[in-house]
């Protein structure tokens, strides 16, 4: 297996964050929370012998906080879409505490969880546009087992999904960009079926297409696995024929197809 003849460097590994980063977020702020009405006592004879654990709730204090960081991130995710970076990361920072706290009580809530994760990737969006890329790799790595999550609640969500994957082989890339091959490989191969199920589902698409060839590109250079760099040449140069190639998979495929062409 050639490897393909191009570092990863920091500067396309931020290009290329931005690039597909720029997806929305797979929902909205959620509507807020309410105050749970206090439980009624059931009657002493009534009650089972081994009752069922209670449901953990928000406190009266934590649900002001929740519905607070919901304010917070529609703030910043107005300030986001004009360009106020700086001031989409405060507003960021001030919600994500409260809606972690709200995940914590009940993880089994998947709106809640679905919050975090895209108030987590939103951040790191936002963190990615102003090049602070050590925090972009933080957020993404907090956000992971929440997108895993969400996607097995939702295994229909082509946005959550495609968000997963490029996630993955963003966590991917700064592993390889470090030389760190083993350390790159398990994100890319987790990416990939799951890359696959999108474009076999939406095979037009131009941004499902050029989610897997990221991941494609990425395990062929990490994984021994028999037919990846034919698949990334195929795919690459059909892709570059007809336009839809993001220009962050760009130089890539020159390198890797004028490699095989030497």
């Amino acid at each position: 297996m050639k490897p393909i003849k191009e570092t990863l460097t920091l500067a396309r590994f931020a290009k290329f964050f931005l690039t597909t980063v720029a997806a929305p977020l797979a929902l909205a702020a959620p509507a807020l929370a309410q105050q749970a009405p206090a439980p009624q006592s059931a009657p002493a004879e009534a009650a089972p012998a081994e009752s069922a654990p209670v449901a953990k709730e928000m406190t009266p204090d934590q649900i002001a906080a929740f519905n607070q960081a919901v304010t917070d991130f529609t703030a910043g995710q107005s300030a986001q879409q004009t360009g106020d970076n700086a001031g989409a990361v405060a507003k960021y920072d001030t919600a994500i505490p409260a809606i972690r706290t709200a995940v914590e009580v009940d993880p089994t809530k998947i709106d809640n969880v679905n919050f975090l994760a895209n108030a987590l990737y939103a951040d790191a969006a936002a963190y990615g546009a102003l090049g602070q890329m050590d925090k972009v790799i933080a957020l993404y790595g907090e956000s992971l087992p929440h997108w895993r999550k969400v996607v097995e609640a939702k295994p229909t969500d082509v946005a959550s999904r495609n968000i997963l994957a490029g996630i993955l082989i963003q966590l991917g890339n700064q592993k390889l960009a470090a030389s760190d091959t083993n350390g790159a490989d398990p994100y890319y191969q987790e990416a990939l079926p799951l890359a696959r199920l999108s474009v076999t589902e939406q095979p037009a698409d131009a941004v499902s297409k050029n989610i897997l060839l990221s991941a494609l590109i990425g395990a062929s250079q990490t994984s021994m696995e028999e037919g990846l760099r034919d698949e990334v040449i195929t795919m690459g140069k059909a892709m570059t024929a007809d336009g839809t190639i993001d220009a962050s998979n760009k130089p890539s495929i020159a390198a890797i197809t004028g490699a095989s062409a030497g």
